[in-house]
């Protein structure tokens, strides 16, 4: 039998009732839930120059998530980013089930305190849609990581995707995985 992950047993058990509760929900299905973690490092002009870079950062981004990334490509020619239709330009992983659960918890209770200055995320960064973005300045902050073996420290991208209809649910049930937002 497969081992539970800690912030989905969490999310069964605390953070469900007490969103039912919070807003009334009549049918379990219709309350909010994380749906997907999109992880995205857009390498841009430093991929067009050195292809062998979209690997090293492959490396370093399935390391961080444990899973393999997909290379993604430019749509179109741009002359004057001397880049070409089909061009590597970034890498994503897209996370779900445990992994996405796994991922959450290690962003929330290990990477985040390990930030420089760290004060909270904030809590505007809500797509309308229940969805919401942040970015990281350097893959460092991630302990899978060694400082030894970068060749560069990257940014990333990561979007919380959820089932929630409106901003006011979507931020109820990240308050309840513990999401560190300014204004507490």
């Amino acid at each position: 039998m497969a081992q539970t992950v800690r912030l989905k047993e969490h999310y069964t058990k605390a953070v469900k009732p007490k969103l039912k509760e919070q807003f009334g929900y009549k049918n379990d299905m219709a309350i909010p839930r994380l749906d997907k973690i999109v992880v995205n490092i857009g390498m841009g002009r430093e991929a067009v120059a050195d292809g062998r870079r979209i690997a090293g950062a492959a490396k370093e981004l399935a390391l961080i998530t444990g899973q393999k990334p997909i290379v993604t490509k430019s749509k179109k020619s741009i002359a004057t980013f001397k880049t070409r239709e089909g061009m590597p330009l970034g890498i994503k992983v897209t996370l779900r089930a445990t992994r996405m659960y796994e991922f959450l918890d290690r962003l929330v209770n290990i990477a985040m305190p390990r930030i420089r200055d760290f004060r909270g995320i904030s809590p505007k960064s809500f797509d309308g849609r229940g969805n919401y973005a942040m970015g990281l300045k350097e893959q460092l902050i991630f302990p899978e990581v060694s400082y030894d073996d970068i060749e560069q420290t990257r940014g990333m991208d990561i979007i919380i995707c959820t089932t929630a209809k409106t901003d006011k649910e979507a931020r109820a049930l990240l308050d309840g995985f513990n999401l560190p937002f300014t204004d507490r």
